[in-house]
């Protein structure tokens, strides 16, 4: 299976219907995703969503996983918390820094 490059639109903010576009998604599929948490999208006063353009290779990542894994939404919000947790640690020893502890004291 191919999928397209994400390249992001020059615009600050996209509405629910040009987010949809972008990222090839049915604006229905985009607010089951929202309900699911697995996108954060800003709410304007007049309850209109608006996202960021870098959200799309978010979802990008959720669709590959989704078809290439047969993943549920429910099991790709687990997966994209724990790879946005890699490249945050991958990211800080790059930049030399020490690792942020995230350890639930409850778990020990």
């Amino acid at each position: 299976m191919a999928y397209t490059l994400v390249t992001a639109p020059r615009q600050a903010r996209l509405s629910l219907d040009a987010f949809a576009a972008n990222a090839g998604i049915h604006p229905e599929l985009l607010r089951r995703l929202i309900t699911l948490g697995l996108l954060d999208p800003y709410v304007d006063g007049a309850g209109q969503y608006w996202f960021s353009p870098t959200e799309l290779s978010t979802i990008a990542r959720a669709r590959r996983l989704h078809d290439g894994l047969g993943l549920n939404y429910a099991a790709l919000g687990v997966v994209l918390d724990l790879l946005a947790r890699i490249d945050e640690l991958e990211a800080a020893l790059r930049a030399g820094r020490r690792l942020p502890s995230r350890r639930n004291p409850s778990w020990t």
